[in-house]
């Protein structure tokens, strides 16, 4: 779906190393659950996304993400910024950080919408796309955590940090187009009105 893109950096700070006297010999559990946790999240969440990790160790340089805001090993940084500290890292909270910086740096190629099975717009959206003979690839945001964290972070900066995000959300041939309607009257098909159209956001109640 995305151009090829930059590496996204995720450092990792364990609780190990070397400070003057001190030295740690004890392995820390919670920084290895991380690694693991880290490692698998990659081959699968986060497959094909290309990301430089880099695992170092916090005693030895931990001045460095103090200066970012951690301080409490297993720090987890992506980008710089720390997402995670203090415990085990939780994996939906990488593969969010990591496809926000992903999306934030890569174009999208290709035909795609992001939808859900019980919206009622995404089956118009899809009927549209099959009258106008478009091939898509869909993506089902309920069911796809990183189809919702790719939505997300690809439609927010197009339509405001604060406006809810509503599915479906449709691309066409790389250019962003929106809703159903928004497809509808691109292909130049009849728009039926929808007045339940803000029932299908992505909020908790959507």
């Amino acid at each position: 779906m995305v151009l090829t893109p930059q590496a996204v950096q995720l450092t990792l700070y364990r609780w190990a190393g070397k400070w003057g006297p001190f030295k740690v010999n004890i392995p820390c559990g919670e920084c290895s659950l991380t690694v693991d946790v880290i490692n698998d999240t990659l081959k699968t969440e986060l497959k094909g996304i290309p990301v430089n990790l880099e695992i170092r160790d916090w005693l030895t340089e931990w001045w460095k993400p103090l200066a970012k805001g951690g301080w409490h090993a297993p720090i987890a940084m992506v980008e710089g910024k720390v997402v995670s500290q203090g415990h085990a890292l939780n994996r939906g909270v990488l593969t969010e950080a990591i496809i926000g910086a992903h999306v934030a740096r890569s174009g999208v190629s290709g035909t795609h919408l992001y939808g859900k099975e019980s919206c009622p717009h995404c089956v118009r959206a899809k009927e549209y796309l099959k009258q106008s003979d478009t091939k898509y690839t869909y993506h089902d945001v309920v069911r796809e955590p990183r189809a919702l964290y790719e939505m997300l972070g690809r439609v927010k900066p197009i339509v405001g940090p604060k406006t809810p995000i509503t599915v479906p959300q449709i691309w066409i041939d790389g250019s962003y187009v929106g809703g159903a309607n928004e497809l509808g009257r691109l292909l130049g098909l009849e728009v039926q009105p929808n007045p339940d159209r803000g029932q299908n956001s992505m909020s908790a109640n959507g």
